[in-house]
């Protein structure tokens, strides 16, 4: 038994440091991101429980829009990655180029869903001034989607070559520049008028395209990009290049569809419990979202390793890499959630929310200590899955257990429709109960998944579908 935890120990001394090297920066970079949605709530909270709602509402329906597009423009981390490993450089910058044409298409779609979001506001029944408020934060952010599309594919870039740093650093600029922009366009100055939740929205998009910007003259100039030539020529749409993306992006970007919308139709449908419900709820998925981040980085950051290690045909080490990473995301984000339930309160004070709210969200809180586990478990199977390129057979799990049992059970609970169901998991504690057990039969699956995959690599060999 003392020789099997030497083992596991030596391994995670082995693969860790690799995972953290990527992590480090990519989480720097998300939890800068995320920070926009932190200021957001805790900013609109300020103004007023109606704006916080409207953004709670407007923000779901845009993150379902955003995380199924962009899941898409993420198939080239995986690609970019065994292509790196194979050390086929201008490839990567030809792929690089269809991703970006791709970018384009997926554009149209998510400006023609956040101009047109009636469908998914009518799920939440809320006011038509809620409403009115909503549709103003959507139709903003639909024009900054082309930027949010190119950005992405850039970061999907950058995490293949191993180079997230650079992204990071604009990140953090691009932080420094939503905070003063959000109190402009929230609470108004300068002859602007306090826009409220909307604001939000002015000032996020702004900040991307300066991303956008920012990163194409690097890329342009910088002669550490030579060698892959993203820009050194024009290419027209490649079909069978963009085919091989979308076989591994497509997948991927429903299986975040599924995981954001099984969330995002949670707080629809909290929606009809009440605005002050509603308001707790973003509260708290909030501060769920942001302890996210750290299991979602090292996750990507062990989908790049495993991705370099299949190119260079180390089947062996790729499959190492993943049982590392298991073991170690999970440790992290249990010891996060055992920090984050014994600091509730002073979490809670950051957002100031009104008291109606802050009632909802202490009763809520629970589930974001206790959900932890399962959700680093599935996340680092999920992006080891990816870094295989299978995504497929993921995309039926979160289907079944996310909208299944996890949507379709928290609405039967939350909504009574169960017998013999506690009456604390009666309104948004039933969405949050089945949100957790989904994840735990996610999480499960996957886990089996990802070791029938290893095997089966290591005993046929790699075969690089370049």
């Amino acid at each position: 038994m003392t020789g099997f935890f030497v083992s596991i120990f030596r391994r995670l001394e082995r693969d860790v440091p690799k995972i953290l090297h990527l992590a480090t920066p990519i989480l720097l970079g998300q939890l800068a991101v995320i920070t926009f949605g932190v200021m957001d709530t805790a900013m609109t909270a300020r103004f007023s429980t109606d704006d916080l709602a409207a953004l709670g509402m407007a923000s779901s329906i845009f993150i379902s829009v955003y995380v199924g597009l962009t899941g898409i423009l993420s198939a080239l981390n995986s690609i970019g990655g065994q292509l790196f490993g194979a050390k086929k450089f201008p490839e990567i910058g030809e792929d690089t180029r269809q991703t970006l044409w791709l970018a384009m298409g997926t554009s149209i779609v998510g400006i023609f869903v956040l101009l047109h979001p009636g469908a998914f506001i009518a799920l939440g029944d809320v006011s038509p001034a809620i409403e009115e408020k909503a549709r103003l934060y959507l139709k903003i952010l639909a024009f900054g989607t082309p930027g949010t599309m190119i950005m992405r594919t850039y970061m999907a870039f950058h995490n293949a070559i191993s180079k997230p740093k650079v992204i990071t650093q604009l990140q953090v600029v691009g932080l420094c520049l939503k905070v003063p922009l959000n109190y402009l366009f929230i609470f108004g100055g300068f002859g602007i008028p306090a826009m409220g939740g909307p604001g939000c929205a002015i000032a996020s998009v702004i900040v991307q395209w300066f991303w956008v910007i920012s990163v194409t003259t690097l890329i342009c100039t910088q002669s550490m990009y030579k060698p892959f030539g993203i820009f050194s020529k024009f290419s027209l749409p490649n079909w069978p290049r963009i085919w091989n993306i979308l076989k591994l992006g497509a997948p991927i970007g429903f299986s975040y569809l599924i995981e954001v919308t099984s969330f995002a139709f949670m707080a629809l449908f909290i929606a009809r419990f009440g605005t002050s419900v509603l308001a707790g709820h973003q509260i708290i998925a909030n501060m769920g979202t942001v302890l996210y981040m750290i299991p979602l980085s090292l996750s990507i950051a062990t989908m790049t390793v495993i991705s370099q290690h299949l190119g260079a045909k180390q089947t062996f080490e790729a499959e190492q890499v993943g049982w590392s990473a298991v073991i170690f995301i999970t440790s992290v984000s249990v010891g996060l959630g055992i920090i984050v339930w014994f600091l509730q309160d002073f979490l809670l004070d950051l957002y100031a929310p009104k008291p109606e709210a802050r009632l909802m969200a202490e009763k809520l809180f629970i589930f974001i200590a206790i959900y932890q586990m399962a959700d680093a478990l599935q996340v680092a199977a999920a992006f080891i899955l990816r870094g295989y390129r299978v995504a497929f057979w993921p995309m039926l799990i979160y289907a079944g257990s996310l909208w299944g049992v996890g949507l379709l059970g928290g609405y039967l609970m939350a909504f009574n429709h169960l017998p013999f169901v506690p009456e604390y998991f009666h309104g948004a504690a039933g969405f949050w109960t089945g949100n957790s057990i989904s994840l735990v039969i996610a999480a499960c699956l996957l886990l089996t998944l990802f070791k029938f995959t290893a095997r089966r690599i290591a005993q046929k060999g790699v075969e690089l579908p370049l």
